[in-house]
């Protein structure tokens, strides 16, 4: 199995408003989890109560994730009708 290349890290735009940044660094954290989740078989947001998500967060070295961030978490997953 191959790995990917890693890219740069690009500095965000300056000037924008500090609720762009927050929301902007929740996204990222939000699908850093989100991926990590699928990787260990939570395929669905049912399956991903905020414990789970807490303790994926820990595993890969994120800090622990506000109800906000678990919320975003779970909108990220897919969800079976």
């Amino acid at each position: 199995m191959s790995t990917l290349p890693v890219l740069p890290k690009k500095p965000l735009p300056a000037g924008r408003p500090r609720e762009w940044y927050e929301s902007h660094n929740r996204r990222l954290k939000a699908m850093r989890i989100a991926i990590a989740l699928l990787d260990t078989g939570v395929y669905t947001a049912a399956q991903a109560r905020n414990q789970t998500i807490r303790r994926t967060a820990e595993r890969i070295g994120v800090h622990p994730p506000s109800a906000t961030t678990c919320r975003l978490v779970r909108a990220l997953l897919p969800n079976p009708q």
